[in-house]
């Protein structure tokens, strides 16, 4: 037992919101069918909960149901115990199969960053941050 004070970290859940963005060229249902891809790979993590966002609901800080609804997921998982850094490893892989074509908008706590056409490195150092930013200082 630890008496830092730092349980109350261990049982916390944050809520997720990815928006998936495809190219401005792509046809309009390429981003609901993008999600559904990108959701299927996200059920295998260890998570309390990923869902598509439906056209009838707009998810928390979107500003209304336009093309947002139809490429955006809703997660919930624990801030500590690896599911966070396994999400980000499982965008990053995501996106170097898409990465010369969309993007990842993803939101935490009111906290945005946006995953595209970056070199391996500069996504790597900015995911990093991210991550150290959300995980009390532990970066994949």
């Amino acid at each position: 037992m630890s008496g830092s004070g730092d349980d109350a970290d261990v049982d916390r859940l944050v809520s997720v919101l990815l928006v998936v963005r495809p190219d401005a060229e792509s046809d309009p249902d390429v981003a609901e069918r993008l999600a559904r891809q990108l959701r299927a790979e996200l059920v295998e993590l260890d998570v309390e909960s990923t869902a598509l966002v439906t056209d009838g609901a707009s998810p928390d800080g979107a500003k209304g149901a336009d093309a947002v609804t139809l490429g955006a997921l809703v997660m919930a998982l624990s801030a500590s115990g690896g599911a966070f850094t396994a999400l980000i490893g499982t965008l990053r892989d995501w996106l170097s199969r898409h990465s010369a074509r969309h993007r990842i908008v993803m939101t935490v706590d009111g906290d945005t960053i946006e995953l595209e056409r970056a070199s391996a490195e500069q996504r790597q150092a900015l995911v990093d941050a991210y991550v150290r930013r959300h995980t009390g200082g532990q970066a994949g």
